[in-house]
């Protein structure tokens, strides 16, 4: 009896043991520590070594090389306009006829009365020989021989007059076909054949627009414009000018400056420039709207980031960088030049590594973030180069 009195006891005192022994482990379990915030999700672009273009922008506008309306020089009828409209043409090729039976009996006339005339000066001069001789021979007046002398020049200036006549009726009759006066395309047709034209029309018969090559002319400011005269020798050297569509950005085409205005406008404080464009292919054409870039000079091997990845804060410009561990931190920067959508960093970077183009307003230094690639960087982005 004593010895179950003493195995229950032991009993007891184990399960206190064990009860004690689970309390203790309970109290002195290190607490795990709590979850951390979840990494920021962001877009990241990489530091990227690349020859960069540095560019002036504009609004342009392609206008012809030459214009030229073609106009008649003679009244009379416009008997037919044998070039097909919309159709190319070469300097030279016939445009319209004017009915030049009119002009050929003028000519016929005003070549009748040189010949007449001529004939008269013939005899003046024939007599004013023989004066001159009976003159000698004091067989004649003085007074005769120089009144003989006098008729002589009068018919000199008429047969002068004559020749002019004759003249302005050939030229009368050669406007009568109307030619082009350089290469170019001809337009819609503004006269019809069987109407009746004159030099003093304003209209005129049709546009004659020289496109191949074709101009596009531009303003820029006239800081932009000093840039232009430096690097181009005050445009001795040709600077290279791309043209570009508005709606798509396509490249309509490429081409020269060749003229800068001989003055700055006062009222925009812009100058005028016009760049010639081969344009081959009639991608350009006559008043249309297009984007120009000039290229000044191009950059080799220039660091770059995307201007989205360029922040600015009470000390300048910084940029967050993604380290290994994919923690950000804080990096300030030297920019200096911003072509279009593309920062040229000059300090502050190395190639290779990755920035932030996209989250920044809620990142600080040390926190953990998501990346997922941006789309590749553009060698040179369509805008204009801006120095800082």
């Amino acid at each position: 009896m004593a010895a179950r009195r003493r195995n229950r006891w032991g009993f007891i005192v184990l399960g206190l043991v064990a009860v004690a022994l689970v309390a203790w482990v309970l109290t002195h379990r290190k607490k795990a520590p709590p979850p951390g915030p979840p990494p920021v999700a962001v877009t990241t672009a990489t530091v990227a070594v690349q020859d960069i273009p540095l560019t002036v922008s504009a609004l342009g506008a392609a206008q012809a090389w030459n214009s030229a309306t073609i106009r008649a020089q003679v009244s009379g009828m416009l008997l037919r306009v044998p070039v097909r409209e919309g159709s190319d043409v070469r300097a030279g090729d016939l445009l319209a006829e004017i009915d030049p039976r009119p002009f050929q009996a003028a000519l016929q006339q005003a070549q009748g009365a040189l010949n007449r005339d001529q004939a008269l000066l013939d005899v003046a001069r024939v007599l004013l020989a023989r004066d001159k001789q009976l003159l000698a021979q004091d067989s004649i007046a003085r007074q005769d021989f120089d009144t003989q002398a006098a008729l002589v020049k009068q018919d000199e200036g008429i047969v002068e007059l004559d020749k002019g006549v004759v003249e302005t009726a050939a030229i009368n009759l050669k406007y009568c076909r109307i030619t082009a006066p350089t290469d170019g395309r001809v337009g819609v047709r503004l006269v019809d054949p069987g109407n009746l034209v004159s030099s003093t029309d304003t209209t005129g018969v049709l546009i004659l627009n020289q496109i191949t090559p074709i101009a596009v002319t531009f303003t820029v400011p006239e800081g932009d414009f000093q840039r232009l005269a430096s690097v181009s020798n005050r445009f001795h050297a040709p600077l290279a000018v791309q043209a570009l569509s508005q709606e798509t950005g396509e490249a309509l085409g490429a081409g020269e400056l060749s003229i800068a205005d001989n003055r700055v406008d006062p009222t925009t404080g812009t100058v005028t420039l016009k760049a010639r464009f081969a344009n081959p292919s009639h991608q350009l054409w006559p008043g249309q709207f297009v984007n120009v870039q000039l290229v000044l000079q191009t950059l080799p091997r220039a660091l770059t980031i995307p201007l989205a990845a360029v922040n600015r804060g009470p000390k300048g410009a910084f940029a967050y960088v993604v380290g290994a561990n994919s923690k950000v931190s804080v990096r300030p920067v030297t920019v200096t030049t911003v072509e279009g959508a593309t920062a040229i960093i000059q300090s502050g970077l190395k190639p290779g590594e990755v920035v932030v183009t996209d989250g920044q307003l809620i990142l600080k230094p040390g926190m953990t973030v998501r990346a997922r690639p941006s789309a590749p960087q553009p060698a040179a982005a369509p805008g204009g180069g801006v120095f800082k």
